[in-house]
């Protein structure tokens, strides 16, 4: 049995994503940021970074596994899904893996901070991961004007990845409209019953 970690953020959707495109039974633990139940000594026995998610793999010595992008690798290669075994797209769909876990996680995430949480307006900061997230908004958008998913032809971890941050970009101060092809990819994986069920899981619990 999976046991998975998490909370209603782009983080946690990844996985719960991930573990309904997969038909994977799992046992759900949500987590109250608001109390900081992430930095309890118990969970930071599981993930010593102290965020969400994480992942326990009981069939497997009850394997622990944090880092959203890692719980995804780890989970595609236990399945035999969702990660291409030929060496071209399977590095194609790493790299916009890391495209998110290093570029809109950390931008975008700056401009939810700055534009929703900091306590008091800065402009440079608002302006500054705004227009970066709006950046990486087109490359996303040159790649999925040439392919129909971002690793490959078909969905891959990188695509579940990405989806959730770009379902929240009015939070980011963003317009679809001005992203048709990055637009048309979002609308087409948001029809997906996996996707639904995916947020359906932790948004309202």
């Amino acid at each position: 049995m999976l046991e998975l970690f998490a909370a209603a953020t782009p983080n946690g959707y990844k996985i719960s994503i991930a573990l309904a495109e997969l038909d994977l039974p799992y046992q759900l633990r949500l987590l109250d940021l608001k109390k900081n139940e992430q930095k309890q000594p118990w969970f930071l026995a599981i993930n010593p970074n102290g965020r969400i998610p994480a992942l326990v793999d009981h069939d497997h010595d009850d394997f622990a596994v944090f880092e959203s992008g890692a719980i995804l690798i780890y989970l595609a290669e236990k399945t035999g899904k969702l990660l291409p075994r030929e060496p071209k797209a399977r590095s194609q769909t790493l790299q916009w893996l890391m495209f998110q876990m290093a570029g809109i996680g950390p931008m975008q995430g700056q401009a939810h901070h700055f534009r929703h949480y900091a306590p008091q307006r800065v402009p440079y900061g608002i302006e500054r991961y705004t227009k970066e997230t709006a950046r990486l908004y087109g490359v996303l958008n040159e790649r999925l004007g040439r392919s129909k998913y971002l690793g490959c032809n078909e969905l891959t971890i990188a695509d579940i990845a990405v989806w959730p941050w770009i379902a929240s970009h009015a939070r980011a101060g963003q317009d679809l409209n001005q992203f048709p092809a990055l637009k048309r990819w979002h609308d087409e994986l948001a029809m997906r019953p996996a996707f639904q069920k995916g947020r359906q899981m932790l948004a309202a619990r």
